[in-house]
Formats: structure tokens, C-alpha cells, sequence
């Protein structure tokens, strides 16, 4: 196994809820599922630490992230504002290829988020679904000319994600998901970006604590 393979496939443990928050993760022990030695484990771990996606301290090691309502309010707004932000520059820079990408990527996350709500949200399942909607988002920003933005909008997506997976094993809030993945499509495609960012931040505003400000609100 590649290094790269091996960090994608840690990557996607500690982001879709393999692991509870603040628990230890040893390389030791995980080592064992990948035939790789310790070193190399402690490697990767030690790079999502980069990425803020593992904690490390000196003489403690490392540990998944604590869970913050607090920390997932930041993400939220700063994930609100990339998307806002790079979704209106692929709405004026993109064309019409943008466009199907974009509808192709809609269509498989609203195929698997229909079959959310009669199927169990098994591990698999839920890597599945949250790598749909991954590819839709990434998609509303991937013709925004910034490849800064779309690799920040990368790692923020990431921490997002993990801070959301215990909330995100309950589908009662799926339903809602559609119509307003469809509300960002629509709007996007008429390439209306005031009503297309109202729409990203109507769909992440439920995991705010506190208001996002009018200066927040800008896109310029």
C-alpha cells in the first residue's frame, strides 16, 4: 500500500466515526491492520495532525478530537464562507460542462440521500453518502479559478465533517437535506448568487450556536 493510500484510508477512519472523540489512537495498534510498522503508522498520524484532523502532544501522543459545539460553529462559518465565496466565482466562471459536473454530482447525492431514509447507515453507507455530498460541494466551488480556496475548503470540510458524524448517524433530518440540495442546485444553475449563497447558508445554519454577522454575510 502506497503512503497515499495509506493516509486516505486513516483520513476517511477518523472523519466518518470509526473512532469516538478523544479516544487514543496508538500506533501499535493500528499498525497490525495495514502491515505497516510503527513508525510509518505514527508518520500518518502525525500528518492528519497537520490537517488538525488527529491531536498529538508531546508524552501523550495522539487522540481524536474532542467534540466542540464551539469548534463547529467556526468551521461552519468559515466553511459558509468558502463555499458562498467559491460556488459565485464558478457561477461567473464556469460553463456549461461546470454545469452538468455539477448536476451529475447533485444526482448521485440525491439518489443515496433518498435511500437514507429506508435503508440502516451502515459504515459503508456512510462513507458512501458523505462522500456524495463531499463531491457536491466540491463540485458548486471547482470552478472557482482559486486553487487556495478549494484546497482550504478541503481540510475545513474535513474538520467539519468529523465534528459532525455523531449527529450525522441520525437520518431525521435527511428529508430536509434533499430539498435544500436541490434549492443550492436550482439556484446555482440560474446562476443567481445572491439566492444560491442565502441557500448555503440556510442549508449549514443549523449547526451554528450564535448568528453568523452581516460582515461574515460579504462576498466580494
Amino acid at each position: 500500500m502506497s503512503d497515499q493510500n495509506l493516509f486516505e484510508q486513516m483520513r476517511a477512519r477518523v472523519v466518518n466515526g470509526e473512532f469516538a472523540p478523544g479516544q487514543r489512537l496508538k500506533a501499535e495498534q493500528l499498525k497490525a491492520d495495514y502491515g505497516v510498522s510503527a513508525s510509518t503508522m505514527r508518520e500518518m498520524l502525525f500528518r492528519l495532525s497537520t490537517f488538525g484532523l488527529v491531536d498529538f502532544q508531546e508524552q501523550r501522543g495522539f487522540r481524536l478530537p474532542e467534540h466542540s459545539a464551539d469548534l463547529l460553529h467556526d468551521l461552519t462559518q468559515f466553511r459558509i464562507l468558502l463555499e458562498c465565496q467559491g460556488t459565485c466565482l464558478s457561477i461567473r466562471l464556469g460553463d456549461l460542462e461546470w454545469e452538468a459536473r455539477l448536476s451529475a454530482a447533485h444526482h448521485k447525492l440525491s439518489h443515496i440521500e433518498s435511500r437514507l431514509c429506508v435503508e440502516d447507515l451502515s459504515p459503508e453507507f456512510l462513507a458512501l453518502w458523505t462522500g456524495a455530498e463531499l463531491e457536491f460541494h466540491q463540485t458548486l466551488i471547482d470552478d472557482c479559478g482559486s486553487d487556495t480556496l478549494k484546497q482550504t475548503h478541503g481540510v475545513i470540510y474535513q474538520r467539519f465533517r468529523q465534528q459532525m458524524i455523531a449527529t450525522d448517524k441520525r437520518v431525521d433530518y435527511v428529508p430536509e437535506n434533499i430539498k435544500e440540495h436541490q434549492g443550492i442546485l436550482d439556484a446555482a444553475l440560474n446562476k443567481d448568487e445572491d439566492l444560491t449563497c442565502n441557500r448555503i447558508r440556510e442549508h449549514l445554519s443549523r449547526n451554528l450556536i450564535r448568528p453568523l454577522t452581516k460582515k461574515a454575510q460579504v462576498i466580494v
